[in-house]
């Protein structure tokens, strides 16, 4: 197995190597990472699925056209407010943990976004890296939140089982882990499709929101990019997203979300979002060694829904144009 390991490991760092040489005498290095892995990730088989579930102790969901198995992690332990008014923990407050194939199908990688109040995020620290994980970053998503939130990107190489074991050991003794997360509770009384005017939303964002108990959310990949990190293909099941969720009514709603960019797409969203009075929030990266690297906003904002989506709907805008301005300059 530590072979394997290895050996998807030096397969990705070549690709990487091999894709930085290529960004210097081309604009499309994603041409040579194509001739180096293939285009499809090999799936997971029945029996890993089954590995992934009975080592983190909860069952998810698999993506057959990403070949992607999620496991939600929300941390309905906590009750979160937002600028003195409670807000729901399918808004944003609930952590995942992925896992897919790499393109070589050598090797397995697994991503996962926990979501920490501020004492826990050091022990999670400590002991991803003693069970053989890694850490990608430590960020805020949201201002004005009681507690206090942050979140922390883990990922790792192995195969799809032993990654399974190093996460539900990571875990083990924090909130995030299953057996540790006291039920959702009962339903609520009117759900995010009761709340909002889906088919007005659904056409200004030009997507069709998923329903999340009281919320609504859009989850959006980059089908123009081809991403790769540690030999995988990072695709909207794995964290390479920009998404929207809508909470409270259609006269007062909150929105927040994350927005996935290039380099040279990160200041002409920005300035589209606060032409639109949404509020940025953060702007980081969420993975190491990605090619090409990506770039995610957080942003909230406050008001009418209509009014919202339209200016989500601008800053989505922004993304796929060719690169013009300041951000595109090189020294």
């Amino acid at each position: 197995m530590k072979e394997q390991t290895n050996i998807s490991r030096r397969t990705a760092l070549k690709a990487g190597a091999l894709l930085a040489g290529a960004s210097l005498i081309s604009s499309k290095p994603v041409d040579t990472l194509a001739a180096i892995l293939p285009d499809k990730t090999p799936a997971l088989t029945p029996a890993e699925i089954a590995a992934i579930e009975a080592a983190i102790g909860k069952k998810g969901s698999y993506k057959d056209a990403e070949a992607t198995y999620t496991i939600p992690l929300p941390r309905n332990d906590l009750k979160v407010s937002l600028k003195g008014g409670p807000v729901p923990i399918s808004f944003g407050f609930g952590g995942w943990v992925s896992i897919k194939r790499t393109l070589d199908g050598k090797s397995a990688v697994i991503m996962s976004d926990c979501v920490l109040l501020q004492d826990e995020v050091n022990p999670l620290i400590s002991a991803a890296q003693e069970a053989g994980l890694e850490v990608g970053a430590i960020h805020n998503h949201f201002f004005y939140e009681e507690p206090r939130i942050f979140y922390m990107h883990v990922h790792g190489m192995g195969t799809p089982e032993e990654l399974a074991k190093k996460y539900s050991k990571a875990i083990a003794a924090t909130k995030i882990a299953p057996q540790n997360q006291p039920p959702a509770g009962p339903p609520p009384a009117k759900t995010g499709k009761d709340i909002f005017d889906i088919e007005a939303l659904n056409k200004i964002i030009g997507y069709e929101a998923a329903i999340n108990g009281p919320t609504i959310k859009y989850t959006i990949g980059r089908a123009d990019l081809k991403v790769i990190a540690m030999g995988a293909e990072m695709t909207a099941n794995i964290g390479l997203n920009t998404w929207a969720a809508f909470t409270g009514t259609m006269d007062k709603a909150h929105i927040a979300g994350d927005v996935a960019m290039l380099g040279h797409e990160v200041n002409h969203v920005i300035k589209t979002l606060r032409a639109n009075n949404i509020e940025v929030v953060a702007v980081h990266n969420h993975m190491l060694g990605d090619e090409p690297h990506m770039i995610f906003l957080h942003y909230l904002g406050t008001g009418p829904a209509l009014e919202l989506a339209q200016g989500f709907r601008s800053a989505l805008g922004q993304l796929g144009k060719k690169p013009s301005g300041m951000g595109n300059m090189k020294m």
